[in-house]
């Protein structure tokens, strides 16, 4: 896997990576947002510890994925299996270990 996350454009991208990775974590933020970008260098060690594919996209620039993951506040993590959303996670800033055990859990 990428050590570093992978940028997304928009629903078919973002559709194709989750079908490629399993699991796959996807943080959707927006541009500006201070707290999306301290999440950055989180993502980046979560890339390095876990076996997940980890993406970024603005659902600013796709606005139907706004209302298809209910996007109420960024940063938002939603983590896919099997290419499905199974969980979620909009606390905003979130520590690499407690992101890293998210991905991690059976029942996520």
């Amino acid at each position: 896997m990428a050590d570093r996350p992978v940028v997304l454009e928009d629903a078919a991208a973002l559709d194709a990576f989750v079908a490629d990775h399993d699991p796959a974590l996807v943080m959707f933020y927006t541009e500006g947002c201070t707290i999306c970008a301290s999440m950055e260098p989180v993502l980046d060690a979560v890339a390095r510890a876990t076996d997940a594919g980890i993406g970024t996209i603005n659902p600013r620039d796709d606005p139907p994925l706004i209302d298809r993951f209910d996007v109420r506040s960024v940063p938002l993590l939603v983590l896919f299996r099997d290419g499905e959303p199974v969980a979620r996670l909009a606390d905003g800033f979130v520590p690499a270990e407690s992101v890293v055990e998210f991905v991690a859990r059976p029942e996520s």
